[in-house]
This record gives structure tokens, sequence and C-alpha cells, in this order.
């Protein structure tokens, strides 16, 4: 397959161009595109997975941009399956409206809204709520729900559809979606235009920092093209005439940051969180290449260690499961060449991966019944976000003797 068309030349942020990559995953298949068991003698789309960092703005980015439409038409992912995002949501809306003054029903957008949940909490919360949402089943889904959604590309059209119907929009926001998108600049263009002049742009994405100093590499997937920083985003909004005015921690994915920024002039000061994160970023070596380098020793030495230690049950006659398919399975499987013959199967509570495939790897994605019928000796969490949750709910095979393996940072067995 011809790599070379989708290999990316400038920085998405910036447009200056890019050097060498400091970390190679190898050429791996899309980490959502779950097939089907029927389709498993079907050859996948696979795409080099590498990344570099951009010697102007320091934006982290991916060496190569995969089509959008062979990674968003269909989506498997939803947002409401864990209690844990239920909650997270539901706070995230409460936290915009106090952010908009007392205004009277005030309109919320909100960038790949998936299956509508933090819409429907912006509703619950007392604003009205709009989705944006380019996979036809998890539109479709909200909108049957009565969740009002777009089913379309955030895209000039969609600004003017919005605009048309429902006014400038009081706040847009974009969730673990900003750093999935190519064409980035076109959307923060656009993002101006829908918002009204004390409005602002709130998102949310798993940080930089965060994945470095605790080695998640598993965020490394083909739709997660940018892995932002501080620096980078400082940078990026004033090239678009925006600043940024607030920063909160959230413990999603490990550890994400929630960025607040308004149009330049806006009428929100700046808060000194935004210098703290900026000069934090340049104290840790965020700015310069020897932080990367060091990332990318690591997680070849993960590698090996994982590897040594899977191969060991086996050697012992052991068995071993998965608990999740998340996209972050998908980059840990491939990247350490497991396949059924190592890990039996993956259990995920989402039914719309369950009958399916890890990507690139023939291991099948079941019900978390099969764990109360199948015995196994070993359950590898790749869901490793929600590992208190799933150890909480699968206490009963404790008393099966069963021990769970948490990957990242470091394989551990609990």
């Amino acid at each position: 397959m011809e790599h070379g068309k989708y290999q990316r030349k400038t920085c998405r942020y910036c447009e200056t161009p890019l050097g060498e990559a400091f970390l190679d995953l190898g050429v791996q298949p899309l980490a959502n595109n779950l097939p089907r068991i029927e389709d498993s003698a079907t050859p996948e789309f696979r795409c080099p997975l590498a990344l570099v960092k951009c010697p102007r703005c320091h934006l982290v980015q991916l060496t190569h941009s995969v089509p959008a439409q062979l990674m968003f038409d269909e989506y498997l992912y939803v947002s409401s399956t864990t209690q844990t995002f239920r909650t997270h949501f539901a706070e995230y809306a409460s936290d915009v409206k106090s952010r908009l003054g007392g205004k009277e029903r005030p309109l919320a957008v909100d960038i790949g809204s998936n299956d509508g949940l933090l819409v429907s909490c912006y509703e619950k919360a007392g604003l009205r709520g709009i989705g944006v949402e380019p996979a036809k089943n998890l539109a479709k889904d909200a909108n049957e729900r009565g969740v009002i959604t777009l089913n379309r590309y955030f895209d000039a059209q969609a600004v003017r559809e919005i605009t048309e119907k429902f006014g400038k929009a009081d706040v847009v926001s974009a969730n673990n979606v900003f750093a999935h998108i190519d064409d980035i600049r076109s959307v923060l263009e656009n993002v101006r235009a829908l918002i009204s002049d004390d409005g602002f742009f709130v998102i949310e994405f798993a940080y930089l920092v965060t994945m470095l100093e605790k080695m998640y590499f598993d965020m490394v997937y083909h739709e997660h093209v940018c892995y932002i920083g501080v620096a980078a985003l400082d940078v990026f909004a004033r090239l678009f005439d925006m600043e940024l005015f607030d920063i909160g921690e959230v413990d999603t994915h490990g550890g994400s940051l929630r960025v607040f920024m308004q149009k330049k002039g806006g009428p929100r000061a700046r808060t000194s969180a935004v210098d703290r994160f900026l000069a934090v970023e340049k104290e840790k070596g965020c700015l310069d290449e020897g932080i990367y380098r060091r990332f990318a020793d690591r997680v070849l030495g993960f590698r090996l260690r994982l590897n040594r230690m899977l191969a060991d049950f086996k050697k012992e006659g052991k068995t071993v499961s998965g608990y999740g398919a998340p996209a972050k399975a998908t980059t840990i499987v491939n990247f350490c060449g497991f396949d059924f013959r190592m890990i039996d199967y993956i259990v995920d509570d989402n039914p719309l991966k369950q009958g399916r495939l890890v990507p690139g790897s023939g291991i099948p994605i079941v019900s978390s019944a099969r764990l109360k019928n199948h015995s196994t000796d070993y359950v590898l969490i790749f869901a490793w976000n929600f590992a208190p949750e799933i150890i909480k709910k699968s206490a009963y095979l404790k008393e099966k003797n069963v021990r769970f393996i948490v990957p990242l940072p470091e394989p551990r067995i609990l």
C-alpha cells in the first residue's frame, strides 16, 4: 500500500515544515474500525503511526493523515457507555453554565457530539444544546432520542446552518475531538465565526505532559492527529486572533486539560493558570528535543517487558484475556504484536463492539458475560483509565483467583 500520499509535510497548527519522527509505532490499522468476525479475511487499511514535533510551535503530531471518511462515517465509540463519562459531562455542562453570566437559555454547540451525551447535559443545565456529529449511526441515534444533532462535519456550511436557524453560539465545545481533526486551522476559523463576541470556545483533550510523564503512548492512534500542550495551543490561538483565558485539569483519559479561549480582547480576564502551564511546560523541557527521545526509549522498553510477561504466562500454561477495546487497545496490541494466540478474547461493555475483532490481531471482542462462563487466569485491562470501575464490577473474578494486569505506565499485576 502506498503511504506517501498520506504523509504530512507541514505542521497542522503553524504550517512550518516538519522533520523526522521521534517515535515510530509501525504501520498500524485504524484503531476504531473494528472488523466483523465474518470479514476477518478481508485486508485492513493500514498506515504508518509515528510522532513528530513542530520546530516552531512545538505541536506534537502524527507524521501521516488518514482521510476522515475512513474513520468517522461509522463510529463505534459511544460516550454514554460508562458512568464515569455520564458524571463527567454533567459536571462539564455545569461548569460551562457558570461562566455564561446568567444568560437566558444560551446556545451551546458541541462539535463531534457523539451520541449527544454532553448536548443532553447542556439541555438539563438550562442551555439550548445542538450537536454536530459526522457519524451517521451516532447522529441518527441522538436525533431519535430528541437530541438535536446535525449529521455532518463542522465546516463553513454547518456554521451558516446553525446561525440561520439558531443565531450565534454563546459557547462552542469540542471534547476529545479537537485533537482528532487534520484540517484544524479551518475549524478554528469556523468556531470564531460561530461564537458571539462575548462567547467562548472550550476544548478538552488528553494532555501532552501527562502522556509523556506517565508513558501513555497508547493514546497515539490515527484518529488522534495532535498531542496538545498549552505552548502550542497558545501560539495557535493567536494565529486566529483568539486568546486562552483559563485552563482546568480533569482526570479523564488519565489526565486531561479543559482549555477556554475567546476572541482577542474578549470580556474574560486571563487567569494565572494559563501562564502557570506555559511555565511548567518550558521547565519540563517540552520545547526541547530530549524529553521526546527519552519517551521513545521508554516505549520500546515497555514493549519488551509486556511481551516477556505474557510469554512467561503462556509457558506456564496460563490463559490471558482482555478488558476493554478502546482505540488504545489497538495501539498496544499491534505495537506488541499480540494476536488471538496470546490473548484469547477481549470483553467490552459496548454492544456495538461485540462480535467484532481488535484491528490487525484477530482477537475477538465479546460481552463481559464471557468472563463469568469461561475461566481465565489473567485479565489485561486495556481500558486502564476505567480500571477502578472495571475491577469493582468484576469483583467476582477474585473468588476465582483471576489476576488483573494494568499495562501503563508500567505493566503491573493486581
